[in-house]
């Protein structure tokens, strides 16, 4: 059985450790390979490779990154069938959302490719008499970037693009649920021209985790993942003196209004809530309906859910493939079991539904009305292909509704009314909003992430915040007097 290691300074790594993990394909239950796990000294032998890389590879001239992360966007762009074929084998998404990860990514790239530009940094002369000053970005140094199992090609991409071309080393530490493609993006970083160890690839839990967290040449550290994770890095890694951003879990609702097209309003419900499985930090798992629009949209989706072909991630009729593991399937499941008990009706059952293959760790569309605070399948972030419906009488009681919820990380209106839609932008309380857009992802010139418990740390990810997050500011103030002029003063500086 094939073993999947690690990448340190351009070299594969078995691993030492003697610990590892199996890895699936979802499609069929069976395993497939088995993933090295990292020890502590293991991760130490990483962040050492990488800060004798970064010494050099952060003095090159940005113009310089750029051309190597333009080879990397070319590579990318060769290999964009391999990368979905590793996601779609041990993630378990249909290939045609495997391929839209993998564009997602690569544009993420092509912002970094504007290096030169991005790290522009401020003049102002004269600020005093013969006196200047200027503001620099610097590299921060080692980066780690920690990344969840459901974007394997995306959000590793939203890191280390931005992290390189700032000049620093980076150091991956990818899900251990399917950790293949880690290894493939680090062989198109070297096929692009970037030095050895400046981009690695630690496989691990959260003993690799622990040990990134807490290592004192780390610099930085990047996270995305759940919010109890997302806080535990965020309190270790800012203990330890590091610069944090780490993303966390998410309730997203759709508000849908009753001048909205019922049509339109349900096919973005059935795209936002059962695509990749539901498998998404963005995906929408809480349609909010007002007023008049609730019943047909409870039909209208209803309806649509048959429509839905759930099945192998590689057979081109699949819309829908498996969940990433049985115990995350069962767990999924365990919502519609007990939705019910706690006063909600379930409109599509998904554990029952007709055409499920027999192998694998496959679920169908569940569709849940009358959810509401206090239950579960409404508190609880479900990560799954799991939809409920929560019915208000009036626009006020909708937007209340999602600012009372812990996380803010994206929220989405479907409406008509221009006035209503200006109203929402200002009075929720998400850090994504779509108006008509059921999962409002920024483009990569723009930067992602949460409110409230959606986000812990320094700043969101990628785009201007990305750069940001990977550089250190430094101002000087400089002065070329004339000798002659020199005099002592003891007097506190000021502009004259």
């Amino acid at each position: 059985m094939e073993t999947i290691g690690h990448r340190i300074g351009g070299t594969a790594i078995a691993g030492t450790s003697g610990r590892t993990a199996p890895v699936h394909d979802p499609a069929t239950g069976a395993t497939t390979a088995e993933v090295a796990l990292a020890s502590a000294a293991e991760v130490d032998d990483a962040v050492k490779v990488a800060v004798a890389a970064q010494q050099s590879w952060g003095s090159t001239s940005s113009a310089h990154r750029a051309t190597r992360l333009f080879r990397l966007r070319e590579l990318l762009d060769g290999h964009r069938d391999d990368l979905a074929a590793v996601v779609t084998r041990q993630h378990g998404k249909v290939l045609s959302d495997a391929l839209g990860e993998v564009a997602r990514g690569i544009d993420n790239v092509e912002f970094a490719c504007g290096i030169p530009h991005l790290l522009k940094g401020s003049h102002s002369a004269e600020v005093a008499t013969g006196v200047d000053v200027h503001t620099v970005h610097q590299p921060v140094g080692v980066v780690a970037g920690i990344t969840p199992f459901n974007f394997p090609v995306m959000v590793p991409l939203w890191m280390l693009a931005n992290a390189l071309a700032c000049g620093n080393a980076f150091i991956l530490k990818p899900s251990e649920k399917d950790p293949g493609a880690s290894l493939l993006l680090a062989d198109l970083v070297a096929g692009a021209g970037f030095p050895d160890g400046v981009c690695n690839v630690v496989q691990g839990d959260a003993v690799a985790v622990d040990a990134l967290l807490g290592h004192p040449d780390v610099d930085a550290v990047s996270f995305v993942g759940s919010t109890p994770v997302a806080r535990h890095v965020q309190e270790v890694a800012t203990r330890h003196g590091k610069r944090v951003q780490a993303l966390g879990g998410a309730k997203n609702h759709m508000v849908v209004l009753p001048d909205a097209d019922v049509g339109a309003a349900a096919d973005a419900a059935i795209s936002a809530a059962y695509g990749s499985a539901g498998e998404r930090c963005m995906a929408i798992s809480v349609v909010v309906a007002v007023g008049a629009a609730a019943d047909p949209l409870v039909a209208a989706i209803a309806e649509r859910i048959a429509d839905v072909v759930v099945g192998p991630g590689d057979d081109p009729a699949s819309m829908m493939g498996p969940l990433v593991t049985a115990a995350h399937r069962d767990r999924v499941g365990s919502y519609v079991a007990g939705a019910e008990g706690e006063g909600a009706r379930v409109v599509v059952d998904g554990r029952t539904a007709p055409g499920l293959p027999d192998k694998g760790f496959f679920l169908g569309c569940s569709l849940l009305d009358d959810v509401r605070p206090g239950m579960a399948a409404y508190d609880d972030e479900i990560f799954g292909p799991v939809l409920g419906v929560a019915r208000v009488a009036t626009f006020s009681e909708a937007v209340a509704l999602v600012n009372s919820n812990p996380y803010g990380n994206g929220v989405a209106l479907f409406t008509r009314d221009g006035g209503a839609a200006r109203r929402f932008e200002r009075e929720v309380q998400a850090g994504m909003v779509g108006i008509n857009v059921p999962i409002p992802v920024p483009v990569a010139a723009h930067s992602f992430g949460g409110w409230k418990a959606s986000l812990f740390g320094d700043s969101p990810i990628y785009g201007p915040e990305g750069i940001r997050f990977y550089t250190r500011p430094k101002v000087v103030t400089s002065r070329w007097p004339d000798p002659a002029d020199s005099t002592i003063d003891l007097g506190f500086p000021t502009n004259r």
